[in-house]
Order: structure tokens, then C-alpha cells, then sequence
């Protein structure tokens, strides 16, 4: 019995030091938010690649994000090798065409990055933006993510050298913190830019213009989360602080038009670019998703008849669904996937002659090296990425976004949930992915013969579900 007393004394013991050792550590959310149990989950996901032989759901079948996508993200934000044996697992749509003579080592060059904006003629602003990085961080509110979350994108975003874009809840000190550059969204309620009515406001315009960090402004008319229909925040997310930012009566459910009330034609949306270019001097892209593919031919043939009235880039977000709360049928049913709306309108822009003035920025669950070299060989000029970055921090897919319980304090409201997301570790992890995808991409373009992934052309990727006979026709 004596025996018996001295082990149950030691299991208390360990399971206590266990407890005490989880919540003082930094590096594992779950842990921190969940002492003791959590390891559950990671002898599951140890363990699991050595017991999946055993079960019946393979690794590529889970939804929206497969494991072999989610791994991938993991590990390169761990810093862990990426190496796979015995062949892969993954059944592509597409290949890439390996030169016959790769790019050596010694002749692989950097990224040279691109200008965005002209400093000279119609159209001009006075700060054109030179964006180091192909690969950036995509809209993501503060709100609809935790200030933690926020905090760690901002720093690991200067680490990397890539922009973060504030998605359409307003710039917050949050964003500000890591000193990386920024991109300020103006959505359809114009959340951090308004007046008391709901109007763009100038003044505040100006003052966000002023920090040195924000070097466009993207006037957003969709997303891929759901076309068609604003934001929506919901109001136990709506705390005093982002009210302030936003603009809005605190506690209640915050939900954007469903379009900019002054942007209802092609005129109309080329002269809120205008407006806000002049005042801002910096500068003005357009994110949207493609549905009408007339209107895009409409308003590049605008663009270049009226140059003054061009957007310096445009980002195509697919119709895949997003990081936000959204209505099932827009998230699953409304807009185009990126897969085809990247080639459209890349065709279009090179038919009306406007490649070398807007710039392309591809969107929707491009997360991995392989889709995103995919995206820069069909016309984009940058890529961005918003639940790839959210893996980064430790996003475990518990789809659990919009309701404010985020296990892992992503999306959480809980302060002692978000408590458990380090944004000195995590904002580590976000530079590593980020940097990893560069090099992985790199890898990409040198076994095409590319010096660097800025030369990515059409011909360097080919869909194989056309056959043997689809890829001699297209190679000859």
C-alpha cells in the first residue's frame, strides 16, 4: 500500500511539474493555453505519420488546408528541414518544365524586387514603393485577429522584409509595433479613414499617409471570403479600442456595405483612385475578385484610354474563401478560383498594353512554394498569402475564426487565450516561412533555368491533366 501511495505521490508530482513547465513556456500556444493535455495533440502529430498507414483519411484530404500543405507551412516556420522520402505523396495539377542545364550556385541571383507606382507622368505619385519581397502578408484585421497575432505579423513582417497589408479594420498600433512596411486597405465602410458619417475623410487620410511604414493604399471592393458582401465583424469582437480605430459604436456587430456607396462605376472607381493617390501622394491599388470578366476588360481599356485614372496594381483574390467570417453559399459557390482568374486578367492586362504599369498581386490559399511559383509564371507580379501566415503563428484549423474561441489565440477574444501567443517567438516563425517560401521558390526557378523567380514566364509550367499528348502540344 506504502508502494502504491509513493507512485500516486509521484504522478501528481510530474503531471504538476508538467503544468508548471506548459504555461511558463513560450513556444507552443496550445500548450500554454492547454498545460498537460495538449500533449495529446503533439504525440498525435508525432506519432501520426507512423500510424497513417493504419487509417483511413489520407493525408490530402482534409479541407480547405491538407495536411501536406499544413505541414509544410509548420515546419519551415519552425526552422525544421522540409526534406520528404520515398517519393511524394502529393497528385499535382501542374509541373514545372526543368532545364536541361540548371542555374549553377555560383549564378543564382536575389530577388531584385519591383517598383510599384511612377514618379513621372499620368497617374504619377510622389513616393513609388520598390517592394523587396514577391511574397507578402495579405489583409488580416485587427479585431477579427488578436492584438498578439497582429504584433507578431508586424514583427516578423520587418524581419523578412515583406509588407503587411491591414486588412479593412483600420491601422492600429499593433500594426505599427514591428516597424515593417504597410499596406492601408480601405474597405467598403472605410474603417480608420471615415468621417462621423461614414464618409472618406481626408484629414484622416493624411494623418495615417504621415507614418513613414504605410506605403500604398489598396481601395478594396471584394474579397474571396465572401464577393459580393462586406465585413463582418461580430460584436463581442468589437472592444473600446478597435470602436476607436474603426470608427464605430462599440459591442455591436460591425458589418460593411456590401460595396463603396461613391464606387458604382469604372469613372467613378478611377476617380476614388485619383482622390486618394493626390492626398496621399503614395501609392493606389485595387483588390477585388473576379466574377464579371467584362468589367475588367471595361476598366483596363479605361485605364489606358484615361492613364491618370489607373490603379498601380491590382490584387485578384480568389473565390476559395477566406480568413474571415463568412455566409456559406459566398464562400463556397461566388467567384471565380484564383487558378482562373489570374490568367484572365494577366491576359488582359498584357492586351490593353498596361504590364509595365500595374503590377499584379495574386491571392487565395496560395500557401506553398509550389503554388505560389505557379501564380508568378501566370502573369503575377507578387503573391500574398493571409492563412499561410496564420499557420505560422500556430493556426491549428480549428475553424473556430469568427466566434472568438481560437484555441491557439489567433482569432481569440479571451485574453488569457491569446496570452498563450508569444509574438517574440511567433513573429520568428512568421520570418521563417516567409524566407523559406522565398528559397523554396528560388529552388523553383533555378531548376528551370532561371537565375532568380522574377523571370517566371507561362512556358515554364504546363497542367497535366491534358495528357501525354496535351504536354507535346504545348512543348512544341
Amino acid at each position: 500500500m506504502f508502494a502504491f501511495e509513493i507512485i500516486v505521490v509521484l504522478a501528481i508530482s510530474g503531471v504538476a511539474a508538467l503544468y508548471l513547465h506548459d504555461i511558463r513556456q513560450t513556444k507552443h500556444t496550445i500548450l500554454r493555453n492547454y498545460p498537460v493535455i495538449g500533449h495529446i495533440r503533439y504525440f498525435a502529430e508525432t506519432w501520426g505519420e507512423y500510424m497513417r498507414q493504419y487509417q483511413y483519411l489520407p493525408d490530402w484530404a482534409e479541407r480547405p488546408f491538407n495536411r501536406l500543405e499544413r505541414s509544410w507551412v509548420y515546419r519551415s516556420a519552425k526552422g525544421v528541414s522540409n526534406l520528404v522520402s520515398f517519393g511524394s505523396e502529393n497528385v499535382p495539377s501542374f509541373i514545372f518544365r526543368n532545364a536541361a542545364f540548371p542555374v549553377l550556385d555560383e549564378d543564382k541571383k536575389p530577388y531584385p524586387g519591383k517598383l510599384i507606382g511612377i514618379a513621372a507622368g499620368p497617374g504619377a505619385c510622389r513616393e513609388p514603393y520598390q517592394a523587396r519581397s514577391f511574397f507578402n502578408i495579405s489583409g488580416m484585421s485587427y479585431g477579427a485577429l488578436s492584438h498578439a497575432a497582429v504584433t507578431a505579423l508586424s514583427r516578423g513582417a520587418k524581419l523578412a522584409g515583406v509588407w503587411m497589408s491591414t486588412g479593412e479594420g483600420g491601422l492600429s498600433r499593433f500594426h505599427l509595433e514591428g516597424g515593417g512596411d504597410i499596406v492601408m486597405q480601405i474597405g467598403t465602410a472605410k474603417y480608420g479613414v471615415r468621417d462621423e458619417h461614414g464618409a472618406l475623410s481626408e484629414e484622416r487620410l493624411r494623418e495615417i499617409a504621415a507614418y513613414p511604414q504605410v506605403k500604398m493604399f489598396e481601395v478594396k471592393l471584394a474579397q474571396g471570403a465572401k464577393p459580393g458582401k462586406g465585413g463582418i465583424l461580430p460584436g463581442h469582437k468589437v472592444t473600446a479600442e478597435i470602436a476607436k480605430i474603426r470608427g464605430i459604436p462599440e459591442g455591436k456587430d460591425s458589418i460593411s456595405p456590401n460595396r463603396h456607396l461613391d464606387i458604382g462605376s469604372i469613372e467613378e472607381l478611377g476617380a476614388f483612385i485619383v482622390r486618394v493617390r493626390t492626398i496621399t501622394g503614395k501609392p493606389v491599388g485595387v483588390k477585388f475578385v473576379l466574377g464579371d470578366a467584362s468589367f475588367v476588360d471595361e476598366w483596363f481599356a479605361d485605364c489606358a484610354e484615361h492613364p491618370e485614372r489607373c490603379p498601380d496594381y491590382v490584387q485578384i483574390d480568389g473565390g476559395e474563401g477566406g480568413t474571415g467570417a463568412a455566409p456559406e453559399p459566398l464562400a463556397d459557390y461566388v467567384g471565380l478560383p484564383i487558378t482562373q482568374a489570374l490568367p484572365y486578367v494577366a491576359g488582359l492586362r498584357y492586351e490593353h498594353g498596361l504590364q509595365n504599369r500595374i503590377r499584379i498581386i495574386a491571392s487565395g490559399k496560395l500557401v506553398t512554394p509550389d503554388k505560389v511559383a505557379w501564380a508568378l509564371c501566370m502573369g503575377a507580379d507578387f503573391v500574398s498569402s493571409a492563412r499561410g501566415f496564420m499557420f505560422s503563428l500556430g493556426c491549428i484549423q480549428a475553424m473556430k475564426c469568427g466566434s472568438g474561441n481560437c484555441p491557439t489565440g489567433v482569432t481569440a477574444v479571451d485574453e488569457r487565450m491569446i496570452k498563450g501567443l508569444d509574438p517574440a517567438d511567433k513573429s520568428v516563425r512568421v520570418a521563417r516561412y516567409a524566407q523559406k517560401m522565398v528559397d523554396e521558390v528560388g529552388v523553383i526557378s533555378h531548376s528551370c533555368g532561371l537565375t532568380d523567380p522574377s523571370g517566371f514566364a507561362p512556358k515554364h509550367v504546363t497542367e497535366i491533366e491534358r495528357g501525354v499528348a496535351g504536354f507535346r502540344a504545348q512543348t512544341g
